[in-house]
């Protein structure tokens, strides 16, 4: 008989949901504040040179900063992100290497505001606050409904995920490392907002997904719809 509720209980146990955090939209914030946070201006390190898309060479639209201590408690830096917003669709932004997109994986050092090119599409016309919180879900896709059942709120607000694992529209694109050729580490998932009008721009109802490696310092972006 013991042996017959073992077999019973072991299911429960192999197929348990998993926890996903996610980030949702939590009002305007500063447009300099050092937190997680999509839009405003990028704190960066002294030397930072805003980055320019390599298809069109215009300046590249900043998207979001993830604090890595929002990912993995004890981490410091921040994850940048941007893209090239100038002629969208012809400058291969949703591709990690093709150079119309740049993710950045800041140290400690991070304290700067630049300013911003004045030509081209450099900025997000909001700053979003972003809130963190945490659901059992079996992956990120199950989370925006799940999310809006609990409160009520509009799926709309939820802004992406952060650690965990890549939940991928399409196939499986996580970037390797160029110094180390190991695979990335997952660090965000970002929706295009809360707000068309405000907005990134992923396709349309597209994903971005950010990468870094840890022990080299080098970042990756891409997009998938």
């Amino acid at each position: 008989m013991a042996e017959m509720v073992d077999l019973e209980v072991r299911p429960l146990r192999l197929y348990s949901a998993r926890v996903v955090t996610i980030m949702t939209y939590a009002g305007a914030t500063a447009a300099d504040a050092i937190v997680t946070r999509t839009g405003g201006v990028p704190r960066v390190p002294s030397n930072f040179e805003w980055p320019r898309c390599h298809g069109c060479a215009g300046p590249m639209q900043f998207l979001a900063q993830v604090s890595l201590a929002d990912v993995e408690a004890g981490t410091t830096g921040l994850l940048s992100i941007f893209m090239c917003q100038n002629d969208p669709g012809l400058c291969a932004e949703w591709d990690a290497d093709a150079g119309g997109n740049r993710a950045f994986a800041f140290g400690a050092d991070a304290i700067y505001l630049p300013v911003p090119p004045s030509e081209g599409v450099t900025l997000l016309d909001e700053t979003c606050g972003v809130r963190f919180e945490t659901l059992d879900v079996e992956n990120y896709l199950e989370a925006p409904g799940r999310w809006h059942e609990r409160t009520g709120r509009p799926v709309g607000d939820v802004l992406g995920q952060v650690g965990g694992n890549a939940a991928w529209l399409q196939n499986d694109e996580t970037p390797v490392c160029s110094g180390c050729a190991r695979s990335m580490e997952f660090v965000v998932q970002l929706e295009e907002g809360h707000d068309h009008r405000t907005s990134a721009n992923f396709g349309g109802g597209g994903c971005g997904y950010g990468f870094r490696c840890g022990p080299c310092g080098t970042a990756a972006f891409l997009w998938q719809r």
